[in-house]
Protein backbone atom coordinates (compact mmCIF):
# COMPACT_ATOMS: atom_id res chain seq x y z
CA UNK A 1 0.00 0.00 0.00
CA UNK A 2 1.56 3.49 -0.79
CA UNK A 3 1.65 6.29 1.74
CA UNK A 4 -1.56 8.00 -0.21
CA UNK A 5 -4.10 5.39 -0.14
CA UNK A 6 -2.06 4.60 3.75
CA UNK A 7 -3.15 8.14 4.67
CA UNK A 8 -6.62 7.82 3.03
CA UNK A 9 -7.81 4.40 4.84
CA UNK A 10 -6.24 5.70 7.97
CA UNK A 11 -9.09 8.61 7.52
CA UNK A 12 -11.42 6.83 6.82
CA UNK A 13 -11.00 4.86 9.92
CA UNK A 14 -10.65 8.10 12.03
CA UNK A 15 -14.83 8.33 11.86
CA UNK A 16 -15.22 4.96 13.48
CA UNK A 17 -15.93 4.69 17.16
CA UNK A 18 -12.14 3.84 18.11
CA UNK A 19 -9.54 5.58 16.51
CA UNK A 20 -6.31 3.76 16.58
CA UNK A 21 -2.80 5.70 16.84
CA UNK A 22 -0.38 5.82 13.63
CA UNK A 23 2.68 7.62 13.35
CA UNK A 24 2.68 10.69 10.63
CA UNK A 25 5.96 11.07 8.32
CA UNK A 26 6.91 13.74 10.68
CA UNK A 27 6.82 11.06 13.54
CA UNK A 28 4.45 12.77 15.54
CA UNK A 29 2.20 10.22 16.90
CA UNK A 30 -1.41 11.02 16.81
CA UNK A 31 -3.45 8.94 19.81
CA UNK A 32 -7.24 9.96 19.78
CA UNK A 33 -7.41 7.04 22.94
CA UNK A 34 -10.76 7.09 23.54
CA UNK A 35 -14.09 5.80 22.65
CA UNK A 36 -16.33 8.18 20.89
CA UNK A 37 -19.55 8.97 22.71
CA UNK A 38 -20.65 10.87 18.96
CA UNK A 39 -18.60 12.46 15.65
CA UNK A 40 -19.93 15.74 16.44
CA UNK A 41 -20.03 17.96 19.14
CA UNK A 42 -21.87 21.87 18.56
CA UNK A 43 -21.33 24.24 21.99
CA UNK A 44 -23.97 26.91 21.55
CA UNK A 45 -22.55 29.65 23.72
CA UNK A 46 -25.21 32.06 24.95
CA UNK A 47 -23.35 35.36 25.57
CA UNK A 48 -23.83 38.42 26.64
CA UNK A 49 -24.79 37.31 30.25
CA UNK A 50 -28.34 35.58 30.82
CA UNK A 51 -29.28 36.02 34.46
CA UNK A 52 -31.34 33.43 35.54
CA UNK A 53 -34.47 35.14 36.71
CA UNK A 54 -35.66 35.60 33.49
CA UNK A 55 -34.14 31.88 32.14
CA UNK A 56 -34.72 28.85 34.36
CA UNK A 57 -36.76 30.32 36.78
CA UNK A 58 -38.78 32.35 34.14
CA UNK A 59 -39.95 35.37 36.77
CA UNK A 60 -41.12 36.78 33.10
CA UNK A 61 -42.91 33.84 32.25
CA UNK A 62 -40.96 31.44 30.37
CA UNK A 63 -38.36 33.39 27.71
CA UNK A 64 -36.72 30.29 26.00
CA UNK A 65 -40.05 28.17 25.39
CA UNK A 66 -38.23 26.19 22.94
CA UNK A 67 -35.66 25.18 24.92
CA UNK A 68 -37.40 25.00 28.67
CA UNK A 69 -40.28 22.91 29.18
CA UNK A 70 -43.00 24.81 30.75
CA UNK A 71 -46.25 27.07 29.26
CA UNK A 72 -45.42 30.43 31.52
CA UNK A 73 -46.72 33.23 30.34
CA UNK A 74 -44.58 36.25 29.32
CA UNK A 75 -45.45 39.49 32.07
CA UNK A 76 -48.04 41.73 31.09
CA UNK A 77 -46.13 44.71 30.95
CA UNK A 78 -43.29 43.59 28.62
CA UNK A 79 -45.68 40.93 26.26
CA UNK A 80 -46.43 43.66 23.96
CA UNK A 81 -42.83 44.65 22.93
CA UNK A 82 -41.91 41.10 22.10
CA UNK A 83 -41.61 40.02 18.21
CA UNK A 84 -43.35 37.33 16.67
CA UNK A 85 -41.12 34.54 15.97
CA UNK A 86 -42.47 31.84 13.46
CA UNK A 87 -43.66 28.39 15.41
CA UNK A 88 -41.12 26.36 16.95
CA UNK A 89 -38.96 24.10 14.76
CA UNK A 90 -39.13 21.55 17.63
CA UNK A 91 -41.80 18.97 18.20
CA UNK A 92 -41.21 19.56 21.81
CA UNK A 93 -38.49 21.64 24.00
CA UNK A 94 -34.67 20.53 23.74
CA UNK A 95 -35.02 19.75 27.56
CA UNK A 96 -36.73 16.53 26.26
CA UNK A 97 -33.65 15.38 24.69
CA UNK A 98 -31.54 16.13 26.83
CA UNK A 99 -29.29 16.78 30.31
CA UNK A 100 -30.15 19.81 31.52
CA UNK A 101 -28.37 21.31 34.59
CA UNK A 102 -30.11 24.07 36.17
CA UNK A 103 -27.79 25.08 38.73
CA UNK A 104 -24.71 25.31 37.03
CA UNK A 105 -21.89 27.30 37.58
CA UNK A 106 -19.63 30.26 36.46
CA UNK A 107 -16.98 30.42 39.63
CA UNK A 108 -14.68 33.46 38.52
CA UNK A 109 -14.47 36.47 40.36
CA UNK A 110 -14.66 38.45 37.24
CA UNK A 111 -17.87 38.24 34.74
CA UNK A 112 -16.84 39.74 32.10
CA UNK A 113 -17.82 38.73 28.86
CA UNK A 114 -14.39 37.68 27.08
CA UNK A 115 -13.51 36.29 29.73
CA UNK A 116 -16.46 34.38 30.20
CA UNK A 117 -15.86 33.35 26.51
CA UNK A 118 -12.40 32.38 26.60
CA UNK A 119 -13.05 29.57 29.79
CA UNK A 120 -15.70 27.92 27.85
CA UNK A 121 -13.15 27.65 24.86
CA UNK A 122 -9.94 27.21 27.09
CA UNK A 123 -11.27 25.02 30.11
CA UNK A 124 -9.38 27.24 32.38
CA UNK A 125 -11.02 30.77 34.32
CA UNK A 126 -9.57 33.76 33.32
CA UNK A 127 -9.19 35.83 36.88
CA UNK A 128 -7.65 38.73 35.86
CA UNK A 129 -7.90 41.33 33.28
CA UNK A 130 -6.60 39.99 30.12
CA UNK A 131 -4.87 41.63 27.05
CA UNK A 132 -7.95 41.57 24.01
CA UNK A 133 -5.82 42.12 21.74
CA UNK A 134 -3.96 38.90 21.55
CA UNK A 135 -4.44 35.14 21.61
CA UNK A 136 -4.86 33.22 24.57
CA UNK A 137 -2.09 32.07 26.28
CA UNK A 138 -4.06 28.71 26.91
CA UNK A 139 -5.02 26.31 24.29
CA UNK A 140 -8.44 25.81 23.21
CA UNK A 141 -10.96 23.21 22.66
CA UNK A 142 -10.13 23.89 18.87
CA UNK A 143 -6.24 22.93 19.60
CA UNK A 144 -6.68 20.00 21.79
CA UNK A 145 -9.07 18.43 19.07
CA UNK A 146 -6.71 18.94 15.79
CA UNK A 147 -3.66 17.95 18.18
CA UNK A 148 -5.02 14.66 19.72
CA UNK A 149 -7.06 13.57 17.00
CA UNK A 150 -5.89 12.34 13.18
CA UNK A 151 -5.04 14.06 10.47
CA UNK A 152 -8.25 14.02 8.75
CA UNK A 153 -9.46 16.44 11.37
CA UNK A 154 -8.43 19.58 9.28
CA UNK A 155 -9.39 23.10 10.03
CA UNK A 156 -12.60 22.30 7.93
CA UNK A 157 -13.40 20.33 10.87
CA UNK A 158 -13.36 22.71 13.05
CA UNK A 159 -15.35 26.07 13.25
CA UNK A 160 -15.49 28.97 15.67
CA UNK A 161 -18.35 31.72 14.72
CA UNK A 162 -19.16 35.28 15.85
CA UNK A 163 -21.04 37.77 14.54
CA UNK A 164 -18.43 40.17 15.45
CA UNK A 165 -14.07 40.12 15.52
CA UNK A 166 -12.40 42.53 18.11
CA UNK A 167 -11.25 39.95 20.99
CA UNK A 168 -13.51 36.76 19.85
CA UNK A 169 -10.93 36.57 17.26
CA UNK A 170 -8.10 35.54 19.46
CA UNK A 171 -10.24 32.14 20.99
CA UNK A 172 -9.64 30.32 17.57
CA UNK A 173 -6.36 29.46 18.88
CA UNK A 174 -3.51 29.93 21.59
CA UNK A 175 -0.26 30.99 21.52
CA UNK A 176 0.87 27.96 24.13
CA UNK A 177 3.79 26.06 22.42
CA UNK A 178 2.78 22.98 22.15
CA UNK A 179 -1.01 23.66 20.25
CA UNK A 180 -1.02 27.16 18.17
CA UNK A 181 -1.76 28.00 15.15
CA UNK A 182 -0.80 24.91 13.32
CA UNK A 183 -3.87 23.43 15.46
CA UNK A 184 -6.54 26.31 14.83
CA UNK A 185 -10.01 26.46 14.00
CA UNK A 186 -11.26 28.61 11.32
CA UNK A 187 -12.86 31.95 12.12
CA UNK A 188 -16.13 33.12 10.63
CA UNK A 189 -17.85 36.71 11.00
CA UNK A 190 -21.03 36.40 9.06
CA UNK A 191 -21.27 40.75 9.61
CA UNK A 192 -18.87 40.85 7.17
CA UNK A 193 -20.76 39.39 4.24
CA UNK A 194 -23.29 42.24 5.11
CA UNK A 195 -22.04 45.50 3.98
CA UNK A 196 -24.65 48.34 3.21
CA UNK A 197 -24.07 48.65 -0.08
CA UNK A 198 -23.55 45.13 -1.49
CA UNK A 199 -23.49 46.81 -4.70
CA UNK A 200 -19.75 47.93 -3.37
CA UNK A 201 -18.72 44.41 -4.82
CA UNK A 202 -19.39 44.72 -8.02
CA UNK A 203 -17.87 48.43 -8.81
CA UNK A 204 -14.38 47.45 -6.95
CA UNK A 205 -13.74 44.16 -8.36
CA UNK A 206 -15.92 41.34 -9.97
CA UNK A 207 -15.56 37.40 -9.18
CA UNK A 208 -16.61 35.28 -11.68
CA UNK A 209 -16.09 31.29 -12.45
CA UNK A 210 -13.41 32.30 -14.75
CA UNK A 211 -11.59 34.27 -12.23
CA UNK A 212 -9.35 32.84 -9.91
CA UNK A 213 -8.90 34.14 -6.56
CA UNK A 214 -7.39 33.31 -3.71
CA UNK A 215 -8.27 33.27 -0.38
CA UNK A 216 -5.87 36.04 0.80
CA UNK A 217 -6.95 38.60 -2.13
CA UNK A 218 -10.48 37.91 -1.21
CA UNK A 219 -9.60 38.58 2.07
CA UNK A 220 -7.78 41.74 1.24
CA UNK A 221 -10.67 43.04 -0.87
CA UNK A 222 -12.95 42.30 2.18
CA UNK A 223 -10.89 44.37 4.65
CA UNK A 224 -11.37 47.06 2.05
CA UNK A 225 -14.83 47.09 1.36
CA UNK A 226 -16.47 45.57 4.15
CA UNK A 227 -16.79 47.38 7.91
CA UNK A 228 -15.73 44.25 9.16
CA UNK A 229 -12.97 42.13 8.12
CA UNK A 230 -13.50 38.65 6.94
CA UNK A 231 -10.61 36.43 8.78
CA UNK A 232 -10.64 33.39 5.98
CA UNK A 233 -8.62 32.01 8.31
CA UNK A 234 -6.82 31.53 11.61
CA UNK A 235 -5.62 28.12 11.19
CA UNK A 236 -3.29 26.63 8.90
CA UNK A 237 -5.44 25.24 5.96
CA UNK A 238 -3.89 23.25 2.77
CA UNK A 239 -4.02 24.57 -0.44
CA UNK A 240 -7.17 22.37 -1.13
CA UNK A 241 -8.92 23.25 2.12
CA UNK A 242 -8.17 27.10 0.94
CA UNK A 243 -9.99 26.38 -2.18
CA UNK A 244 -12.79 25.17 -0.14
CA UNK A 245 -12.90 27.78 1.61
CA UNK A 246 -12.72 30.50 -1.34
CA UNK A 247 -16.08 28.44 -3.03
CA UNK A 248 -17.20 28.66 0.65
CA UNK A 249 -17.13 32.38 0.76
CA UNK A 250 -17.77 32.80 -3.06
CA UNK A 251 -21.60 31.07 -2.47
CA UNK A 252 -22.23 32.56 0.32
CA UNK A 253 -21.56 36.29 -1.16
CA UNK A 254 -23.86 35.67 -4.00
CA UNK A 255 -25.75 34.26 -1.79
CA UNK A 256 -26.27 37.49 -0.10
CA UNK A 257 -26.29 39.39 -2.95
CA UNK A 258 -29.11 37.57 -4.58
CA UNK A 259 -31.24 38.34 -1.41
CA UNK A 260 -31.70 34.42 -0.58
CA UNK A 261 -30.24 34.90 2.83
CA UNK A 262 -32.48 37.76 3.68
CA UNK A 263 -35.63 36.19 5.49
CA UNK A 264 -34.71 32.35 5.30
CA UNK A 265 -36.16 31.56 8.90
CA UNK A 266 -39.80 33.45 7.82
CA UNK A 267 -38.77 36.17 10.53
CA UNK A 268 -39.25 38.93 8.58
CA UNK A 269 -38.11 41.74 11.09
CA UNK A 270 -37.54 39.86 13.80
CA UNK A 271 -34.37 38.45 12.61
CA UNK A 272 -31.41 40.01 14.61
CA UNK A 273 -27.59 39.15 14.79
CA UNK A 274 -27.80 36.11 17.08
CA UNK A 275 -30.10 34.55 14.45
CA UNK A 276 -28.11 35.75 11.52
CA UNK A 277 -25.12 34.26 13.50
CA UNK A 278 -26.85 30.73 14.04
CA UNK A 279 -27.68 31.09 9.96
CA UNK A 280 -24.29 31.05 8.80
CA UNK A 281 -23.76 28.67 11.50
CA UNK A 282 -26.20 26.20 8.96
CA UNK A 283 -24.47 26.82 6.37
CA UNK A 284 -21.11 25.51 7.40
CA UNK A 285 -23.01 22.75 8.95
CA UNK A 286 -24.24 22.03 5.57
CA UNK A 287 -21.06 22.58 3.78
CA UNK A 288 -18.59 20.97 6.09
CA UNK A 289 -20.34 18.71 8.83
CA UNK A 290 -17.58 19.58 11.13
CA UNK A 291 -16.98 17.59 14.05
CA UNK A 292 -16.62 20.83 15.86
CA UNK A 293 -18.56 24.16 15.24
CA UNK A 294 -18.68 26.87 18.33
CA UNK A 295 -20.88 29.52 17.46
CA UNK A 296 -21.91 32.54 19.99
CA UNK A 297 -24.86 34.89 20.24
CA UNK A 298 -24.30 38.15 22.18
CA UNK A 299 -27.51 40.14 21.82
CA UNK A 300 -29.05 39.89 25.41
CA UNK A 301 -26.28 42.21 26.26
CA UNK A 302 -28.87 44.91 26.00
CA UNK A 303 -30.27 44.29 29.39
CA UNK A 304 -27.27 47.27 31.11
CA UNK A 305 -30.20 50.04 29.58
CA UNK A 306 -33.13 48.27 27.71
CA UNK A 307 -34.04 45.15 30.02
CA UNK A 308 -37.33 44.18 27.97
CA UNK A 309 -35.29 44.01 24.28
CA UNK A 310 -32.81 42.07 26.54
CA UNK A 311 -35.65 39.64 26.93
CA UNK A 312 -37.00 40.02 23.49
CA UNK A 313 -33.40 39.32 22.11
CA UNK A 314 -33.68 36.01 24.87
CA UNK A 315 -36.42 34.47 23.05
CA UNK A 316 -34.31 35.26 19.55
CA UNK A 317 -31.37 33.32 21.02
CA UNK A 318 -33.86 30.81 22.18
CA UNK A 319 -35.61 30.46 18.97
CA UNK A 320 -32.01 30.66 17.14
CA UNK A 321 -30.68 27.35 19.03
CA UNK A 322 -33.85 25.25 18.41
CA UNK A 323 -33.29 26.38 14.59
CA UNK A 324 -29.64 25.29 14.71
CA UNK A 325 -30.90 21.58 16.25
CA UNK A 326 -33.29 21.18 13.85
CA UNK A 327 -30.67 21.46 11.05
CA UNK A 328 -28.68 19.36 12.48
CA UNK A 329 -30.82 17.14 12.65
CA UNK A 330 -31.99 17.63 9.07
CA UNK A 331 -28.40 16.97 7.93
CA UNK A 332 -27.40 13.53 6.68
CA UNK A 333 -24.07 12.82 8.23
CA UNK A 334 -24.72 14.64 12.04
CA UNK A 335 -28.39 13.49 12.38
CA UNK A 336 -28.00 11.56 15.45
CA UNK A 337 -24.56 11.70 15.78
CA UNK A 338 -23.95 15.16 17.45
CA UNK A 339 -24.63 16.36 20.58
CA UNK A 340 -25.13 20.01 21.38
CA UNK A 341 -23.99 21.69 24.26
CA UNK A 342 -26.14 24.99 25.46
CA UNK A 343 -24.46 27.25 27.76
CA UNK A 344 -24.64 30.93 28.94
CA UNK A 345 -20.77 32.83 29.49
CA UNK A 346 -21.82 34.03 32.49
CA UNK A 347 -25.23 35.02 34.66
CA UNK A 348 -26.41 38.53 35.73
CA UNK A 349 -26.37 40.60 38.65
CA UNK A 350 -29.17 40.11 41.12
CA UNK A 351 -29.65 43.56 41.96
CA UNK A 352 -30.73 46.39 39.23
CA UNK A 353 -29.05 49.36 38.22
CA UNK A 354 -30.79 52.51 38.02
CA UNK A 355 -31.44 52.75 34.30
CA UNK A 356 -35.19 52.60 33.00
CA UNK A 357 -36.41 51.41 29.62
CA UNK A 358 -39.35 52.53 28.93
CA UNK A 359 -41.85 49.80 30.15
CA UNK A 360 -40.38 51.21 33.47
CA UNK A 361 -38.18 48.26 33.75
CA UNK A 362 -34.79 48.57 35.16
CA UNK A 363 -31.61 47.54 33.94
CA UNK A 364 -29.20 44.74 35.27
CA UNK A 365 -25.04 44.79 34.99
CA UNK A 366 -23.09 41.53 35.81
CA UNK A 367 -20.88 42.79 38.75
CA UNK A 368 -20.02 39.40 39.89
CA UNK A 369 -22.72 39.37 42.35
CA UNK A 370 -23.88 36.02 44.01
CA UNK A 371 -25.75 35.59 40.56
CA UNK A 372 -23.41 36.47 37.88
CA UNK A 373 -22.46 32.87 39.08
CA UNK A 374 -25.88 31.21 38.17
CA UNK A 375 -25.87 29.58 34.52
CA UNK A 376 -27.39 26.46 33.62
CA UNK A 377 -26.02 23.64 30.85
CA UNK A 378 -27.93 21.87 28.28
CA UNK A 379 -26.39 18.45 27.02
CA UNK A 380 -28.43 17.70 23.65
CA UNK A 381 -27.98 14.67 21.91
CA UNK A 382 -29.70 10.88 20.65
CA UNK A 383 -31.58 9.04 23.34
CA UNK A 384 -29.07 6.46 22.76
CA UNK A 385 -25.74 8.27 24.04
CA UNK A 386 -27.90 11.14 25.92
CA UNK A 387 -30.15 10.63 28.78
CA UNK A 388 -32.99 12.58 27.94
CA UNK A 389 -35.29 14.98 30.06
CA UNK A 390 -32.84 14.31 32.45
CA UNK A 391 -32.92 17.43 34.90
CA UNK A 392 -30.40 17.69 37.49
CA UNK A 393 -31.65 20.18 40.31
CA UNK A 394 -28.35 20.00 42.59
CA UNK A 395 -25.81 22.38 42.57
CA UNK A 396 -23.50 20.42 39.86
CA UNK A 397 -21.35 21.29 37.21
CA UNK A 398 -19.48 24.39 36.15
CA UNK A 399 -17.83 26.79 33.35
CA UNK A 400 -14.41 24.60 33.26
CA UNK A 401 -16.13 21.35 32.63
CA UNK A 402 -17.43 22.16 28.70
CA UNK A 403 -13.86 22.03 27.42
CA UNK A 404 -13.75 18.26 29.14
CA UNK A 405 -16.58 17.54 28.01
CA UNK A 406 -16.22 17.91 24.73
CA UNK A 407 -12.56 15.98 24.65
CA UNK A 408 -14.64 13.20 26.18
CA UNK A 409 -17.43 12.90 24.01
CA UNK A 410 -14.72 12.98 21.04
CA UNK A 411 -12.44 10.57 22.75
CA UNK A 412 -9.51 12.61 23.58
CA UNK A 413 -9.81 13.83 27.02
CA UNK A 414 -7.11 11.40 28.75
CA UNK A 415 -5.08 12.56 26.04
CA UNK A 416 -4.38 15.58 26.93
CA UNK A 417 -1.40 16.40 28.69
CA UNK A 418 -1.75 16.83 32.71
CA UNK A 419 -2.47 20.13 34.30
CA UNK A 420 -3.66 21.68 31.46
CA UNK A 421 -7.21 21.33 32.13
CA UNK A 422 -9.36 22.42 35.43
CA UNK A 423 -12.51 20.89 35.03
CA UNK A 424 -13.79 17.30 34.50
CA UNK A 425 -16.17 15.63 32.26
CA UNK A 426 -20.18 15.78 32.79
CA UNK A 427 -20.20 12.09 32.85
CA UNK A 428 -24.27 12.07 34.06
CA UNK A 429 -25.15 13.27 30.60
CA UNK A 430 -24.29 10.47 29.11
CA UNK A 431 -25.27 6.34 28.75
Amino acid sequence: MNRRNFIKKAASAAAATVVLPYILPTGRLFAATGTRIANHVVVCMLAGGIRSLESIHKADGNLMPNLLVGSEPISNDIAGAMDALPPSPLAAPLQTQASFYKNFRYNSRIAGHFQGHAVLATGAYVNEFVNFSDYSPKPTIFEYYRKHNSPAQTALNAWWVSLYTGENEFLSHSTHPDYGVNYGANFLVPNAFLPYNYESIDLCRTFSPAQKTSVADMQQFLNQNFKQPLPTSNAVNTPAERLRLEQFYNSTINAVKSGALSNPWGAGNAMNGDMLNVMFAERIIKEFKPELLMVNMTNVDVAHDRFTASCNNLRKADFATAHLWNTIQNTPGMQNDTIMIVVPEHGRDQRENTITDQYGRHGTDHGGDAMSSEIFCMVAGPASKVYQNNVINAVQGESIDIVPTVAHILGFHNDIPAGLLQGTPLFTSFK
